[in-house]
């Protein structure tokens, strides 16, 4: 298999290397990847309500929470890329600017400098645009946005999709995609009004 069928505008297309690590091979459109990751999803969401003490702001906590989302459908999960995608840092980089990252968002949280939801959107950028991981970096990155408000803010998740599917093309994942390459350009005025703050 070299690829999947019905690619959503803003998605990482996937590289033979990557299918190889597909854990189910009748898996032919993109369709079919969202509803097996879905359900991965719910159980790694469910393990995730279930963790009590959670470090959120480390590079071992953001790779077992992807491993956790998406270890029943990719054997790669929770594992750094290796190869170079439409978007992201070389992979050689990941790890220095996700520690740098994280570093920042500690600073964020410790001073004070954003809003909370801000912070999380600034997180979450960040985490996009470093692009951890073969696939499912925006679902990462908002989950993990929203863990980072939460715990570190005490405040509510952000409402990414508001009432809409932001993994099927529409209005609103365009209205995503748009505010992401925005903020890529160093305009984060659209993705913070995206996320309402």
């Amino acid at each position: 298999m070299t690829g999947i069928a019905g690619e959503p505008d803003g998605a990482t297309p996937l590289d033979p290397d990557d299918m190889a690590g597909l854990k189910f091979r009748h898996v032919t459109t993109r369709g079919e990847l969202n509803e097996l990751e879905q359900a991965n999803i719910i159980n790694g969401l469910d393990w995730m309500g279930r963790t009590r003490t959670r470090d959120i702001l480390t590079t071992a906590w953001l790779r077992e929470l992807h491993r956790r989302l998406f270890g029943e459908v990719w054997q790669w999960a929770g594992k750094f890329r290796l190869t170079e995608k439409n978007i992201g840092v070389a992979p050689a980089e990941i790890a220095t600017q996700l520690a740098v990252m994280l570093g920042d968002a500690d600073y964020w949280t410790e001073h004070g400098t954003y809003s909370p939801l801000e912070a999380g959107a600034r997180f979450h950028h960040r985490l996009v645009q470093i692009h951890l991981f073969p696939n499912g970096n925006g679902r990462h990155a908002r989950i993990s946005a929203d863990v980072f408000v939460t715990d570190c803010f005490g405040h509510a998740p952000i409402d990414w999709a508001a009432d809409q599917d932001i993994q099927r093309t529409g209005g609103r994942r365009e209205a995503y995609i748009a505010a992401l390459r925005a903020a890529d350009a160093g305009n984060y005025d659209p993705l913070l009004r995206f996320v309402g703050a």
